[in-house]
């Protein structure tokens, strides 16, 4: 355990909930994704085939961190998956507030054009996006991370102006 704490550069206990609720996202993905290639098959299959696909996410979701570990400026390596979290989150939430925003407009895949809901609903995905990943940046004590990441993404969509 002193070798993991030293790894991730964890100094409190308290700090060791990161990697946990990473760990056990992680495990909740390979689930699903298992699942939803082995939904016919009994779930004894799909367990089974959570063990692969977990280990092949893991070693994915660490080479990422070894790339970004550069590129982003974080005091501390735990706090990578704390930012991660915050992604995963944020990008989940987006796509649960943007539907029923979508039917509070009276916007449904009936009444509308294919092409066009799905570009109308994406637009709607990443409006709530930009303000849900600074609230959840903030929840979760990276609010400065998030904000320059923000200002950072508005300035690439061509909203220099609102951000300087």
């Amino acid at each position: 355990m002193e070798k993991f704490k030293k790894q991730w550069e964890i100094q409190h206990n308290w700090q060791l909930i990161f990697p946990f609720l990473g760990l056990l996202g992680l495990g909740y993905s390979a689930f699903k994704l298992s699942n939803a290639f082995l939904k016919d098959y009994h779930i004894a299959f799909s367990i089974i085939a959570t063990i692969p696909v977990f280990y092949t996410l893991l070693k994915l979701t660490l080479t990422i961190f070894k790339k970004l570990e550069n590129k982003w400026i974080l005091d501390y390596r735990w706090e990578m998956i704390r930012v991660f979290i915050v992604f995963a989150i944020t990008g989940s939430s987006s796509v649960y507030v943007g539907r029923p925003i979508m039917k509070l407009i009276g916007i449904t895949k009936e009444n509308l054009n294919p092409v066009l809901y799905w570009i109308l609903f994406i637009i709607i995905g990443l409006v709530f996006y930009q303000i849900l990943l600074v609230s959840f940046g903030w929840l979760f004590g990276q609010f400065k991370f998030f904000w320059e990441f923000e200002k950072k993404m508005l300035r690439r969509f061509g909203l220099k102006k609102f951000v300087d």
